[in-house]
């Protein structure tokens, strides 16, 4: 499977950007009711929970924290949470969101690669992602985010 791989600019500064990434209250904005558990030390777990098939506290993502350089790079392997899996395999991949200054905004990056070729999750990731990353530069551009409806 190829790499999914996203670049969007958006109209505030890479700190602003970065606590969208990581603030327990914005993360629960742009991920639909989620919010991310870390200590944010590579090597520990990371884990994205919230409302789901499995009540208020299902494991919807978790994976290996890989690197954490406020501003400039989040990132970790990814493993969907066992109510995804539905009796089958659960494959790893790795998510990498990168951030760069670009004069009065942020350039930000999302790669999400390593994927194995039969890895189900792959197609409901690369819709998400376009919603996900919409969210994230409303919320840091206007304060809000957008209602997908669910």
């Amino acid at each position: 499977m190829k790499e999914l791989k996203y670049e969007f600019y958006i109209g505030g500064t890479p700190a602003k950007v970065w606590e969208a990434l990581v603030a327990p209250e914005q993360v629960k904005q742009i991920y639909y009711g989620s919010v991310i558990r870390s200590s944010f030390v590579p090597g520990e777990l990371l884990e994205y929970v919230g409302p789901g098939a499995d009540g208020s506290g299902t494991v919807h993502v978790y994976g290996t924290l890989l690197e954490f350089v406020p501003e400039q790079a989040l990132r970790f392997t990814h493993k969907v949470g066992p109510s995804y899996l539905k009796g089958g395999e659960n494959y790893e991949s790795r998510i990498s969101w990168l951030l760069e200054p670009a004069g009065g905004y942020t350039r930000l990056t999302l790669i999400h690669d390593s994927w194995h070729p039969e890895d189900a999750s792959y197609a409901p990731s690369e819709r998400a992602w376009w919603q996900i990353l919409s969210n994230i530069k409303t919320l840091v551009e206007t304060g809000g985010t957008l209602d997908f409806g669910f």
